[in-house]
């Protein structure tokens, strides 16, 4: 008895210390980043335009640039993973092509993003002809996101209790009532967790970005263009750092990881504040 009591408080406090290395490393990592960071991010480095030889240069085409990929991509992909995830949960029949289905999804889950790059731009960049164009870099980041998104979604469907099902199927409700009604609500949560994860995922993407939609920018501030160049902050950094033509280079470069950790932490904040609030809300009731 005592040995096991023993046993139980070592494990509990090597866990312990393993959880709060791990949340020590993190916030040091934090902590450096913002402190080199923060100083660089004044209105005029944040909105203003890069400069490619010259001192002074801001991020604002790249910043927009990043999250009009983003949404994009998104666009392009939920639709489609969600679909999937759904179907795979709720309509497909046990058998071969599913489990086929699922082993490349999974497969497809764990290739590095520079592959999905080279692919994109075979596919997009050379083959269709599309050139390095924000549109070319979104379409490969949804497929980037696919194999995630298809995944997040089958295991939140799977993990809604079947008697949420047979209790709804039981008062009359047809079958899409019940996904629509029932199912979906009670995984959105889930749902949306995995959501965040790929869209953080792709705000800090540079592999695919720069095999698809270039490290330029185009020449107009904020441009809407699907076809214009589209290099983004994470593609920026990469650049900055390995060219090096930029005298102040270094200090573009903090400033840039900066503001890149900073829009990931402030994205995540506004999506999974408002799902803890849903799933509380969702358990009272």
């Amino acid at each position: 008895m005592k040995k096991n009591k023993f046993i139980d408080k070592l494990a509990t406090t090597l866990l312990t210390l393993a959880g709060l290395t791990i949340l020590g490393i993190l916030i040091s990592f934090i902590f450096y980043i913002l402190k080199r960071g923060l100083p660089v991010l004044t209105p005029s480095f944040i909105f203003g335009p890069p400069s490619e030889m010259e001192a002074g240069g801001g991020v604002g085409p790249e910043l927009f640039n990043t999250f009009y990929i983003l949404v994009l991509s998104l666009a392009f992909s939920l639709p489609v993973g969600l679909g999937a995830g759904i179907w795979l949960a709720e309509y497909a029949k046990p058998g071969r092509v599913v489990n086929i289905i699922r082993t490349s999804t999974e497969m497809l889950a764990t290739v590095p993003s520079i592959v999905f790059g080279l692919f994109g731009m075979i596919i997009f960049v050379n083959f269709l002809g599309l050139g390095f164009t924000i549109i070319g870099g979104a379409l490969t980041l949804s497929l980037l996101n696919l194999p995630v998104l298809i995944r997040v979604t089958e295991e939140a469907v799977r993990a809604v209790p079947k008697s949420y099902r047979m209790a709804s199927l039981a008062l009359g409700a047809t079958k899409s009532q019940t996904l629509f009604r029932v199912v979906l609500p009670a995984a959105l949560p889930r749902i949306i967790t995995g959501v965040t994860l790929v869209a953080g995922r792709a705000i800090g993407e540079s592999a695919i970005l720069i095999f698809t939609a270039g490290t330029t920018v185009s020449r107009f501030m904020f441009d809407l263009n699907p076809f214009a160049s589209g290099e983004t902050l994470a593609v920026h950094l990469w650049y900055v750092n390995s060219e090096g033509l930029i005298p102040d280079a270094t200090r573009i470069a903090d400033g840039s990881a900066a503001l890149l950790l900073i829009l990931v932490l402030i994205f995540n904040l506004l999506l999974v504040i408002p799902t803890k609030r849903y799933e509380k809300k969702v358990k009272l009731n």
